[in-house]
């Protein structure tokens, strides 16, 4: 297993472990939830099975779960820096308490149980973006590429440090534009982060209020307008099921 031993060579398999426990506990958490919610709306609550965990009568909500593995394996991180395998361990623990914690995030962003409301889209957002800061952090050791002993001297090394300048204010223009995914991935990705870069910014955002007219703003607003929501609300929906409709 050669390609492991390089990712334990370059110090990133417990970003790989992580990310693993993350994908597959998001992927868990949502099946059964969806499952429950399938056999509430089918009114056969006798039938066993999974179900809601209430405890005292209090509906305990499975980010509860999700933070306690956050803060224990953070602690046992800190206290003890445990070696391989204990590492990798702690790994999987905080990796699958982020997912089942990033799954709820509409509900301690609102403060309110509107998981499988239009805003529980939000959690799908805030699972998308923990993936691929996930990956950002499993593609390479450094965000900004060679090393500069590496570069050489003189003008190679002023150009590779223009270059890695250049690299991460694309990257800042893509988050003031609104783009988090985007300008995550662009740390590691040039290309994305110029394509996130030149394009238009989203409504709404710091670049687009401040830098934007009339003209531009209207054009922003067409560009991730309805068509735009309507495709990546399939996507969301996709992935955490069907919104309830408001009554």
């Amino acid at each position: 297993m050669h390609w492991y031993q390089d990712l334990v060579d370059t110090g990133r398999a417990q970003a790989a472990w992580a990310l693993f426990a993350f994908l597959l506990t998001f992927t868990v958490a949502r099946a059964i939830t969806r499952r429950i919610r399938a056999k509430q709306a089918s009114a056969q609550p006798g039938d066993g099975g999974l179900s809601d965990v209430h405890i005292g009568g209090v509906h305990i909500h499975h980010q509860v779960w999700g933070i306690l593995l956050v803060l224990l394996s953070g602690l046992l991180q800190f206290r003890y820096a445990p070696a391989s395998p204990w590492a990798e361990v702690l790994a999987v623990m905080f990796g699958a308490g982020a997912a089942l914690t990033l799954d709820e995030f509409a509900l301690w962003l609102h403060l309110d149980d509107v998981y499988w409301g239009p805003e529980g889209r939000k959690s799908i957002d805030a699972i998308l973006l923990g993936g691929a800061l996930g990956v950002v952090l499993l593609m390479q050791t450094s965000p900004i590429g060679a090393e500069p002993e590496r570069a050489g001297g003189g003008l190679a090394r002023w150009a590779y440090f223009a270059s890695v300048g250049f690299h991460l204010v694309m990257a800042i223009l893509c988050f003031l534009k609104g783009k988090l995914a985007t300008g995550l991935i662009g740390i590691v990705v040039p290309l994305v982060a110029f394509v996130g870069a030149v394009r238009l910014a989203k409504p709404g955002s710091t670049w687009a209020v401040r830098r934007y007219g009339e003209r531009k703003t209207e054009r922003a607003g067409r560009r991730f307008g309805p068509t735009y929501n309507k495709r990546w609300n399939r996507i969301r929906d996709a992935l955490g099921g069907q919104p309830s409709r408001r009554t």
